[in-house]
């Protein structure tokens, strides 16, 4: 494969190399190599199920050690509100209010979600704003039949003039009406982090967002910052960042040839989420909360949400305290052999990682790099949901080629639905991932890993796309939960539904748990 002058620069000026090209066109010609998952993980079997007590007791662990640490909480936030709204923009594509009758299109396409939209579209947090914007753009609004009216105060909730709602970051949607303001999801995050994430009075939150709408979220942050932070008596520190261009990816067509434009040039795309290790390796923090900026709860909820977190933060400190004191053993002196034991069960019995069989053969020599190679890496404790439908990558046993087993979080695409048992234990698992992880991000020493050391490059996904109308591959890298944290130890730990309330489609914003009243 030959890439011509004007394509090396090209390249270059995303600042990737001529031969990370040529190695990103050698996956789409390997394919996708699935995982090889060994059984579901269940509570007791690679899921911990923490009492009452129990839980309490964590959560005091962290609350007694916070204020020594340095926490930030990240959010990726680069999505637009464009898939939120799908169901709204097809409708107004295929609905004629002077052909047909609302309950006759309904009735004819048999859109169930649509329908709960309609019945309670008056709940939405921003239908005042809207039915206020539709008489003020449209004279005559009242006097319209109700399909009309209807029709029309969609197209002002999606589209300019009105709220543009359909062009906006989900992040920026209202999401939440309470009886004197109402609240986006990057509203609803600040609050949540003022509750578990702040430190001597500083709450410190990572965005990582579009560059486009840097502007609109900083105008956000500034409208509301003066009333988050009287109601919390928090000073909100916010930083941003973008997904690096160096991160995007070549597109290939059908003959695994790189993709080219109308005008002969080469196509990139952005990598997906997996290129945010990146943004997560640039910060400065010993402990990270990470939540997808979806997924938030009203403000009289946050108490209960925040103790789950505490508890998961309180779990990380204690299995990393185990792990560093362990490391200083291993290299301050030669281990007993009663203490290479003691270790090695803590390793399969606390982090659910196996060793090879050939590890009880080996010399204590060889066996203390190896357990110092295992404890000395990023570790994340991660909150699991017992499976009610809701789509996400689940929690796995996976099999490695070095005949380890660890925990992963799998995404369903990463899974070889052509075998049988492959397929059926997937089918069998008990909880998802709901993306509510704790990440302590510093080794024994204080050191700052470098977590691109962690990710499993084989772990990248390669998925069906178009570009006016041309089908093209895109190459995803490896999920930021899944493939980018591959090689950190990981723990499950079981939190309730209740504290998962994403918000997909604007249907979400309907169920009772973002209703305020």
């Amino acid at each position: 494969m030959k890439f011509n002058q004007e394509d090396i620069a090209q390249i270059e000026n995303h600042g990737i190399t001529e031969n990370k090209v040529k190695e990103q066109v050698e996956i789409f010609q390997r394919g996708n190599l699935p995982v090889n998952i060994q059984a579901a993980a269940t509570t007791g079997e690679g899921i911990f199920q923490f009492s009452a007590e129990k839980r309490h007791d964590l959560s005091r662990y962290y609350e007694d050690r916070k204020n020594a640490l340095s926490i930030v909480k990240f959010v990726p936030a680069s999505g637009a509100a464009t898939r939120m709204f799908k169901a709204l923009h097809s409708f107004l594509s295929d609905f004629d209010p002077g052909e047909e009758s609302l309950s006759g299109y309904l009735s004819r396409t048999e859109n169930k979600n649509l329908a709960t939209f309609f019945k309670g579209i008056e709940k939405l947090p921003f239908y005042e704003q809207a039915l206020h914007y539709a008489r003020e753009c449209q004279p005559g609004f009242d006097s319209l039949n109700a399909e009309a009216r209807k029709f029309s105060l969609l197209q002002t909730m999606l589209f300019s003039p009105g709220l543009d709602l359909g062009n906006y970051p989900k992040g920026l949607v209202p999401f939440h009406n309470y009886n004197d303001h109402i609240a986006t999801a990057f509203e609803e995050h600040l609050n949540e982090a003022a509750s578990y994430a702040e430190v001597n009075g500083v709450a410190k939150i990572h965005f990582t967002i579009s560059k486009e709408h840097k502007e609109k979220f900083q105008a956000e942050f500034d409208r509301i910052k003066s009333r988050v932070e009287t109601l919390h008596q928090v000073k909100f520190e916010i930083s941003f960042s973008f997904q690096d261009p160096k991160t995007d990816t070549i597109a290939v067509d059908s003959n695994n040839e790189p993709f080219r434009t109308e005008d002969g040039k080469l196509f990139f795309r952005p990598g997906g989420h997996g290129a945010l290790i990146e943004n997560l390796n640039s910060l400065v923090a010993d402990l990270v909360f990470i939540k997808n900026i979806d997924n938030v709860v009203t403000t009289h909820k946050v108490g209960e949400m925040a103790e789950y977190k505490k508890m998961l933060a309180g779990k990380l400190l204690q299995l990393q305290e185990k792990c560093f004191s362990y490391l200083m053993l291993l290299e301050e002196r030669k281990p007993l052999v009663h203490e290479i034991t003691e270790i090695k069960k803590f390793v399969k019995e606390e982090l659910f990682f196996t060793f090879a069989p050939g590890f009880e053969a080996l010399t204590n020599e060889k066996k203390v790099k190896q357990l110092q190679n295992r404890l000395n890496r990023p570790i994340r404790v991660c909150g699991m949901v017992k499976n009610e439908g809701e789509p996400g990558g689940g929690p796995f046993l996976v099999n490695h080629e070095d005949d380890t087993r660890s925990l992963q979080i799998i995404e369903g695409a990463q899974i070889d639905d052509r075998d049988k048992q492959q397929k059926e234990i997937a089918q069998n698992a008990t909880h998802f991932n709901p993306v509510d992880i704790v990440c302590g991000l510093r080794n024994y020493k204080g050191e700052a890993f470098n977590l691109t050391h962690y990710v499993d490059p084989g772990a990248s996904f390669i998925a069906e796309k178009t570009l006016d109308g041309r089908p093209l591959k895109a190459l995803e890298l490896p999920g930021l939960w899944n493939g980018a944290m591959a090689k950190w130890n990981t723990v499950f730990v079981e939190v309730p539904v209740s504290t998962f309330n994403p918000v997909k489609t604007v249907v979400d914003l309907l169920k009772p748990t973002h209703q305020t009243n």
